[in-house]
């Protein structure tokens, strides 16, 4: 990136080319340092290297989140181990009903290239507006396949790649299920959301009809600390339990292993949209939420403990004898005594514009990611469809099940060891 003209300091040299924390933290010292400088020469500062520091400085906070990139080529996609961004785009296409496996290869080897340039922050070759990929703002694009695709491609599908099984409190609506290829994009800036989506649809249209899209939200970049569980719209920490990215255990619950080879060190989605009812929700009062959900609403801790991450103890109880958190708990409901029945979770909000007569439509994109959906997503599904008391104020109206193949090399693209 070229010195602005008067500038003493480019926001590459302040940056240093590292990772955007690292930079802005970097700026932020060498910032200083000049106006330390500038104070040191003859006692007094030199106005214009003083204010040109700390503009410079300031400058390289501003746009530390924007520049920053993760790696698209690996042998996993990005955006499932990833820290979660702040906004994110589900997108779901049906395939034309032309669409051959030369033609499959065709397009995903096309979406593939564009991700890989529009992750990095360089414009892909058709973008008639390239200044808008100029901040990535830790872009990534995960793909998903559905059975059509598999098939299509004349793969072996895994036996979990189909709808789940029909719930009791499931209402779920044709425009938010099903789908034979995702692209989930997820960035710290929604413009760079909005026109990446625009490219890869681009791509995809001679290809693939768009079947639904869904938009949500987490806090904004910096709004909190790095590393906290998010917030759903019930004011509710969401996802406390989530096996840590990077250990065995996190290997071993999320990345497919043995048939089909295809999907080997790749892992399954399983996207829900549940609307809650904000409304109900607001004539519940404090104790009542909490002996729904579990947890104290302030920390997060169990009933029975301090912190957030303290163990529940389901064996204690209230002074009358009763277990304080109670059966019907949405923590009791969905944790099990099989240790491989767990699931990594990526939560995020979603609120439109309500009906008529509503105040709200809102709720949470529920995507949980698995080694196996028949072995771990469902039967924690089965606890709670039969008795969690949070299914009062939750409905899902929404859901699909994808399989997400492992990442690609550089010339290569996703979806390379199927078709």
């Amino acid at each position: 990136m070229s010195r602005e003209p008067g500038r003493g300091f480019s926001r590459r040299q302040l940056l240093f080319g590292g990772a955007a924390a690292a930079g802005a933290g970097a700026a932020t010292v060498l910032g200083a340092q000049a106006v330390g400088g500038a104070l040191a020469v003859g006692g007094a500062p030199d106005a214009a290297v003083a204010g040109e520091a700390e503009r410079a400085a300031r400058l390289a906070l501003e746009t530390a989140v924007g520049e920053a990139t993760v790696p698209f080529h690996g042998a996993r996609q990005a955006g499932i181990e990833t820290p979660p961004q702040a906004c994110t785009r589900f997108l779901a296409l049906d395939l034309l009903p032309e669409v051959d496996a030369a033609a499959l290869r065709r397009m995903l080897r096309v979406l593939s290239d564009d991700a890989a340039r529009i992750t990095q922050g360089r414009a892909p070759l058709a973008d008639t507006e390239p200044e808008l990929a100029h901040m990535p703002a830790r872009l990534t694009v995960t793909f998903g396949f559905g059975p059509g695709l598999v098939e299509r491609a004349g793969g072996t599908a895994p036996e979990w790649l189909r709808p789940l099984p029909a719930f009791g409190i499931d209402r779920l609506r044709p425009e938010w299920s099903g789908g034979d290829l995702l692209l989930h994009l997820c960035a710290d800036d929604p413009v760079t959301v909005a026109h990446a989506a625009r490219m890869l649809l681009k791509d995809a249209r001679s290809f693939a009809s768009v079947r639904w899209t869904q938009q949500g939200f987490r806090r904004a970049a910096g709004a909190e600390a790095s590393g906290q569980t998010m917030r759903n719209l019930f004011g509710q920490l969401d996802g406390t339990v989530n096996p840590k990215p990077g250990t065995a255990d996190f290997d071993e619950l999320v990345w497919a292993t043995g048939e089909p080879a295809w999907l080997g060190g790749g892992t399954s989605l399983v996207l829900r949209r549940i609307a809650m009812d904000l409304d109900g929700w607001d004539r519940v009062d404090r104790p009542g939420r909490e002996a729904a959900v579990g947890r104290k609403l302030a920390s997060g801790a169990p009933l029975t403990g301090e912190r957030e991450h303290d163990e529940p103890d389901f064996e204690a109880l209230t002074p009358v004898g009763f277990p304080l958190i109670a059966d019907f708990s949405h923590l009791r409901r969905s944790r099990s005594e099989v240790q491989g029945e767990r699931i990594f979770r990526r939560g995020y909000n979603y609120d439109e514009s309500p009906a008529d007569g509503s105040v709200s439509d809102a709720g949470l994109l529920f995507a949980s990611y698995q080694a196996d959906v028949d072995r771990q997503f469902v039967p924690i599904q089965r606890r709670l469809d039969e008795l969690d008391l949070l299914n009062e104020w939750t409905t899902p109206i929404g859901s699909a099940v994808f399989a997400i193949p492992p990442g690609c090399a550089e010339g290569g693209y996703i979806g390379d060891m199927l078709v």
